[in-house]
């Protein structure tokens, strides 16, 4: 393993550890427990570490969270699927705002869609209890205050130039 694989990986443990106890401060939105600090982690690591490491540190922050009883089965499609698209979208454009707005796409309305078969299916919630897009409101809500907090901390970080040293790095 190289010495920027193994600093990678160490960084994305961190940023599983913040998610995880982040999603002590999350409140409730319409039966979806919201964490915007997962949100922040997403785009965080797809600034600095790339997709491959944000989805990976998404699966196990919300394994973690169901394991340890701070979250529910809701967390893996919408914290993995932003984590994803973030990624993808700050590899390929390098654009901060678009990385923001991916994170809230791929969270807020894909992954928001993608919870209605884990509600009916893990949940067991009855298909006529839910409707396929119940979860887009309070996972919109969720990413939104997430990606306003990365925003602010990245736009920060790039000002003092910090963002640049600690790419550089990790590459």
């Amino acid at each position: 393993m190289s010495k920027t694989s193994t600093k990678k990986l160490a960084i994305a443990g961190v940023f599983c550890a913040v998610a995880v106890v982040g999603s002590m401060f999350s409140f409730p939105v319409f039966g979806s427990k919201c964490s915007p600090i997962q949100h922040m982690v997403n785009i965080l690591c797809a600034v600095l570490l790339g997709p491959g490491y944000g989805v990976g540190a998404a699966f196990v922050a919300s394994l973690i969270r169901n394991l340890v009883g701070l979250g529910s089965p809701m967390a893996f499609p919408g914290s993995m699927i932003g984590a994803l698209l973030c990624g993808l979208m700050y590899q390929k454009t390098k654009n901060l705002p678009a990385t923001l707005l991916a994170e809230v796409f791929g969270t807020g309305i894909l992954g928001g869609l993608c919870a209605y078969p884990v509600a009916i299916l893990i949940m067991h919630k009855s298909a006529a209890e839910v409707a396929f897009y119940a979860y887009i409101v309070p996972f919109l809500i969720s990413t939104a205050g997430g990606a306003i907090l990365s925003g602010i901390l990245l736009v920060n970080l790039k000002r003092s130039s910090v963002l640049q040293h600690m790419q550089e790095a990790l590459h």
